[in-house]
């Protein structure tokens, strides 16, 4: 159930938020050019066996570059962006998703085939969607508020002023 595919603007690498069976989030990759990629599911639910009756054998078996539990609140995956703005130093291609249900929202990073997530922001919004602007810089939306902000750096807060210049 992916919720919120996106491709790099740079790279045209492909990021895939899926929402798990019941317990487990998670975010696939897909490199620009590569094919063949199986992400397992029935059989697994991000890195955790799901059904271990159903098999995972067409094309390349790849488990989630990132993937998390359903514990303090969260509940369901959604994906992001890469940053590719340049309002915000030292965080170009930094991937950006989110939980619906508890409205943290994460910061991922990629070395050497690696991946490693932080929390970024605490919020209370309901996150049911990222946005990207022509210029690379990122939004997110609080379904429930109704709103939408502009990401203005890790550790700050998001906000909007009254005519809608998000900030």
């Amino acid at each position: 159930n992916p919720w919120r595919i996106t491709f790099d603007r740079q790279t045209g690498d492909l990021l895939i938020a899926d929402v798990g069976q019941g317990t487990r989030e998670e975010v696939n990759f897909q490199p620009a050019g590569a094919a063949g990629r199986n992400y397992c599911w029935r059989r697994k639910e991000g890195t955790l066996i799901f059904d271990a009756s159903v098999a995972c054998t067409a094309g390349t078996p790849t488990d989630p570059v990132l993937e998390y539990d359903h514990s303090a609140g969260k509940c369901s995956i959604t994906g992001g962006y890469r940053y590719r703005g340049s309002r915000i130093a030292g965080i170009a291609g930094t991937y950006f998703y989110g939980d619906y249900c508890s409205g943290q929202i994460w910061g991922a990073t990629e070395s050497g085939g690696v991946w490693t997530s932080s929390q970024v922001f605490d919020t209370a919004f309901n996150i049911s969607t990222f946005g990207e602007d022509e210029r690379g810089e990122i939004y997110v939306v609080d379904l429930a508020g109704g709103a939408f902000y502009r990401l203005v750096g890790p550790g700050t807060t998001m906000g909007h002023d009254f005519d809608g210049d998000l900030k």
